[in-house]
């Protein structure tokens, strides 16, 4: 079992409109906690562009009945991405099955000559998101990233996103260890945001995705692109892949077609030697780039193979390797299912090594 320092005493903030909830259980990690900088890492490191603004922060909160079509007055500040159950939120209410939560807060002024994606890394449990008093998208599932093209929606000035969040918590959704009753082994319901929410500004053309296959034998990686937006002609993705910050190898795509680099260091990835890739992809057209992402990956395979007795093993880089996974339930008792930083999600992964 993990073993957590709880505190209960008060602690000193940097900004004085908001303060964890009074005599709720708090980490070491609880005091480290600034609204004005919470939860500022990117939160996708996997595709990673320059242009981006992280909204977490203090946003205007209200709880209303079920079916208000408006928020009316609002309660005070939540700090996001914290659910208002949680005592990092700054609320410490539950919210009730046939309540609706509402968040509101300004954006940023739209970039001109590009998209602007409006991101959700997570929102329990069923939401619709409206810019300007337009709706720009609705979602349901409670951990599952998603995001909306507001650029048709924004203003030169003066933007405002306006969040409503319905969570039963029980009944007919996934809900994982949350009760509307917690004990035992059942936890504090979770309900609204409680991931980072954060602004993209993409060109109408843009690199959407990309994803890797892994050749250890040959000691390769296929790279595939996915592009979204009006096509045009004469298209390419140039694929860069860096060991250590130099380059171990490099292909071009086709558009959205797959490529094979070929890896003048091929380093397999293992938990002994966890080897990473940093890859670096343009998107061409007639020869300008046009769009820019970062990411990583490794070189690995996973597998399954017998042993003697007949028995099945799965295999990396075509070995039998021990699969031994401890539990980490991933619940903080000042932040719910959201961990007060990115320090107190190291010290696990340094507790369980």
């Amino acid at each position: 079992m993990k073993t957590l320092l709880l505190l209960t005493a008060s602690v000193t903030v940097a900004n004085a409109a908001w303060k964890p909830v009074e005599g709720a259980m708090l980490t070491p990690w609880t005091a480290g906690v600034n609204p004005g900088k919470v939860w500022s890492e990117y939160p996708r490191p996997m595709l990673e562009r320059a242009e981006w603004t992280n909204l977490n922060g203090l946003w205007s909160y209200a709880v209303t009945g079920k079916d208000a079509a408006s928020p009316g007055d609002w309660a005070g500040e939540i700090l996001v991405p914290f659910c208002p159950e949680s005592a990092l939120s700054g609320v410490g209410r539950l919210i009730e099955p046939d309540q609706s939560l509402w968040y509101r807060r300004g954006l940023p002024a739209p970039v001109a000559g590009k998209r602007t994606l409006l991101h959700f890394e997570a929102v329990d449990y069923e939401c619709s998101v409206r810019v300007n008093g337009v709706e720009v998208g609705t979602h349901r599932g409670g951990h599952t990233p998603f995001s909306f093209d507001i650029t048709d929606a924004l203003k030169p000035e003066g933007n405002e996103v306006l969040v409503r969040v319905h969570d039963a918590t029980e009944g007919f959704q996934l809900h994982g260890k949350q009760k509307l009753r917690p004990g035992g082994i059942w936890y504090t319901r979770v309900s609204g945001i409680w991931q980072t929410v954060w602004l993209e500004q993409v060109p109408a053309r843009h690199i959407r995705d990309v994803d890797y296959t892994s050749d250890v034998k040959n000691g390769s990686i296929t790279v595939s692109a996915a592009l979204e937006g009006p096509a045009g002609a004469a298209e390419t993705v140039e694929a860069v892949v860096l060991l250590e910050g130099k380059p171990v190898g490099r292909a071009s795509l086709a558009g959205d077609k797959p490529a094979v680099v070929k890896l003048a260091e091929a380093r397999p990835w293992s938990p002994d030697s966890p080897t990473l890739y940093q890859v670096e992809l343009a998107l061409s057209r007639g020869g300008q780039v046009i769009d820019r992402v970062k990411s990583y990956t490794a070189l690995r395979e996973f597998g399954k193979a017998k042993d003697g007795a007949g028995h099945w093993r799965l295999t990396l880089n075509g070995k039998p390797v021990f699969h031994w996974g401890p539990l980490d339930q991933g619940w903080w008792p000042d932040g719910l299912l959201t961990p007060p930083s990115d320090e107190a999600m190291l010290s696990d992964i340094r507790f369980l090594k």
